[in-house]
């Protein structure tokens, strides 16, 4: 059964990143995958796969005979962590994916043997306190990329995928106090008859157990379909010129200048015909002086 909720969740994620690719390529709004529903939505997808991983563990936990096995898949999400990190500082260098799902799976799987002797209820309140800590406490000293995988940066650099062990381990951790009552209440046991009865269910149960394979293949293969509608149906690029120019402008000014700001340049843009080439980087020095002018003119206050 755990297998069919692992699978349930891949085919989740794969959603999500699908529509985070559609926003990257410009057929959606800016911040359309990372806010409001889909933000929770996200949220949810990556908190059911760390309590899948903590209840594995629990599981996982038999004879000696299995260390070896243990070993070899920590040993592979490791490297899967450090292939994403590796492709994605080529791909998107101002926002690689230096500490991600992938990178906490592999923290926990190691770090959360060390919990396993502990009663269920310890678990639960180190949970807890996990969490807690993690969504309270924040400090300028872990900024920096070597230190926010902790996770108490009060502004953390820019990540595709940022998951630090606070407070996101508190959730492993919440998942490995649930795998040992399950087992304490034999509710594991009804659990695996009723995964004997589910036998439509097993291709989710297939895919569950290959999760680390469809991780590392589902965003390529994603990226690869809409790369491939862009050459056939190509996003307008202007569409949503005026929303993405005010997100990059209200940190900094007052909502009624960037109102005015970017209503000024994408009326001087378009009316020179210059927009669309902006936004695509089809612009020779000439026309790139233009474009600064009609900055430059914008952000003269009135």
């Amino acid at each position: 059964m755990l297998d069919v909720l692992r699978g349930v969740a891949l085919l989740a994620m794969a959603s999500y990143h699908f529509t985070w690719d559609l926003e990257f390529f410009g057929y959606l709004p800016p911040a359309y995958a990372t806010e409001g529903g889909w933000r929770l939505y996200a949220r949810a997808i990556a908190t059911t796969f760390l309590l899948l991983v903590g209840i594995g563990l629990v599981l996982g936990q038999n004879p000696a005979t299995r260390r070896r096995s243990r070993i070899k898949r920590i040993l592979m999400i490791a490297a899967g962590a450090a292939a994403i990190s590796i492709v994605t500082a080529f791909v998107t260098p101002q926002s690689f994916v230096f500490f991600g799902i992938l990178h906490l799976i592999a923290f926990a799987s190691v770090a959360g043997m060390s919990l396993l002797s502990l009663p269920f209820w310890m678990n639960l309140a180190l949970a807890a306190a996990i969490l807690l800590a993690g969504n309270t406490i924040t400090t300028h000293l872990t900024d920096t990329r070597w230190l926010a995988w902790i996770g108490f940066s009060a502004s953390a650099p820019i990540s595709n995928d940022f998951v630090p062990v606070f407070p996101w381990f508190g959730v492993v951790v919440a998942g490995i106090a649930l795998g040992q009552l399950a087992v304490i209440t034999r509710f594991i046991e009804w659990l695996g008859q009723l995964n004997a009865r589910l036998r439509r269910l097993h291709p989710l149960a297939w895919l569950g157990r290959r999760s680390l394979a469809f991780y590392l293949i589902h965003q390529p293969v994603s990226l690869a379909l809409v790369a491939a509608l862009s050459f056939v149906a190509p996003p307008d690029q202007t569409r949503y010129f005026t929303q993405s120019c005010e997100r990059g402008c209200l940190p900094d000014r007052e909502a009624a200048f960037c109102t005015r700001y970017c209503a000024c340049v994408r009326d001087d843009l378009t009316r020179q015909n210059l927009l669309a080439d902006t936004l695509m980087g089809r612009l020779d020095a000439a026309r790139e002086a233009r474009v600064r002018d009609s900055v430059a003119a914008c952000s003269v206050e009135p």
